[in-house]
């Protein structure tokens, strides 16, 4: 059995509408997690920049002390000169951070659970 000849107009909106049908089943619902997950992203960034530059002062400090004997002066020097290259970019990301979202413009408001 076949089926009834149509126009050439009628398959294009057959087909249009099967494919805006396929479509809208298959769309994933977006929610706000990508902010939430970009915010975390960043912090860890700071985060990982303060620990990392004290750690890297650390090891610098130790290499330091054993290859001149300078026990404790070594890891005394590359912790503090560690945590100081950590806090200025610290600093520097969150500058940048701020400076990018004084150009997003006004953060959307925030419903109070009384409101919805």
């Amino acid at each position: 059995m076949s089926l009834p000849p149509e126009s050439r107009e009628e398959a294009i909106a057959r087909l249009t509408r099967s494919a805006s049908d396929l479509a809208s089943r298959t769309r994933r619902e977006v929610g706000d997690h990508g902010v939430q997950a970009a915010a975390a992203s960043k912090a860890w960034r700071i985060l990982a920049e303060l620990f990392g530059g004290v750690f890297a002062g650390l090891a610098g400090g130790f290499v330091f002390d054993r290859f001149f004997g300078t026990v404790p002066w070594g890891l005394i020097v590359g912790v503090l000169s560690g945590f100081a290259v950590s806090v200025w970019m610290a600093r520097r990301t969150a500058n940048r951070l701020m400076a990018e979202a004084r150009l997003e413009g006004e953060p959307k408001s925030v419903p109070f659970d009384e409101d919805e």
